[in-house]
């Protein structure tokens, strides 16, 4: 039985949830829940958890940071992060299956960079219970995207993005996501690649939502960003860079390259660009990482933004 000293408290505390129903909301959670409410992604929440990932091509010469030694590091971090949509870079084939494996609730698109469809994937899995593609394409960076291994300008080797549309659990939402690796030694591809996917984007989004992500292979003050962050695409939208413009402060290092065992400082090349009319409630570069030894050379990138709400 409730002491008669208490009962005040409990009044006051139930003529807020009344008056006041987003007290209510952060009420239940309180008392229901022991993860914090701003960090909930639960079934009713119009969020979506959003991660890029250069996982690092299978290269034997690799050693102990070989992709057999650290496949289910890389697909435990997915996991544990509840990521939705997942932007890979340098994936080979088998390595994508090796995270379907891993990972039984995830689908994904794409197709290899070479002229044959093989080599690097820039493919872009997803929760298949969340998302579902409608439509989805590769396309190379280069002045003849459409032609399968295509490069130009200064490239030292092919280079792809693949995007996808995507239909949401959520009613009447959709999103347009595109997944990059830019060139790791031309200058002017990086500078070209961003002008291409920004006008690919405007061309096949079609007005939805915008998510650009991948490992640009350029800092934030380098002109490949420039060009994609200070002005508007086509259609008008600006894209906003996650790491500044979330509502929740940047969670982590200001750098995504650790060459598998260090943060090297100022090395932060790989983003999640975002179209201005979807708020990103938070932002993060994470470095979960075992026995001191990160999952890959790049340490991902991860949002979480937020659908408005369409219901009457």
């Amino acid at each position: 039985m409730v002491q008669p000293k208490y009962h005040k408290y409990i009044i006051l505390f139930l003529l807020f949830t009344v008056i006041f129903p987003p007290f209510k909301i952060y009420a239940q959670h309180l008392m229901f829940s022991s993860t914090p409410y701003e960090m909930q992604n639960d079934s009713n929440s119009n969020t979506l958890r959003v991660m890029t990932y250069n996982i690092r091509v299978d290269n034997p010469e690799d050693g102990e940071h070989a992709w057999v030694n650290r496949k289910e590091l890389v697909a435990s971090v997915i996991r544990f992060h509840k990521a939705d949509i997942v932007g890979v870079q340098e994936a080979l084939e088998h390595q994508i299956e090796d995270l379907m494996a891993l990972l039984p609730d995830y689908a994904w698109v794409g197709m290899g960079r070479n002229n044959d469809g093989g080599g690097e994937f820039s493919a872009i899995l997803y929760r298949s219970s969340i998302v579902s593609v409608k439509a989805a394409q590769t396309f190379w960076l280069s002045k003849s995207p459409d032609v399968p291994g295509s490069q130009s300008w200064d490239s030292s080797l092919p280079r792809i993005a693949t995007w996808a549309h995507f239909d949401t659990k959520y009613d009447e939402q959709e999103i347009f996501v595109l997944n990059t690796h830019f060139d790791h030694k031309g200058h002017k591809a990086r500078l070209e690649s961003a002008r291409l996917i920004k006008e690919q984007a405007s061309k096949f989004a079609n007005g939805l939502p915008v998510i650009l992500m991948g490992d640009l292979n350029a800092t934030s003050e380098q002109p490949p960003l420039a060009l994609l962050l200070e002005s508007p695409m086509l259609d008008g939208r600006s894209l906003h860079d996650g790491f500044k413009h979330s509502i929740q402060a940047h969670h982590g290092p200001a750098s995504t390259w650790t060459g598998f065992t260090k943060i090297e400082e100022n090395r932060r090349i790989d983003y999640i660009l975002i179209s201005e009319d979807l708020p990103i409630y938070y932002h993060g570069i994470l470095t979960d990482k075992l026995e001191n030894r990160y999952p890959s050379d790049h340490l991902p990138v991860l949002v979480e933004v937020i659908f408005n709400d369409k219901s009457p």
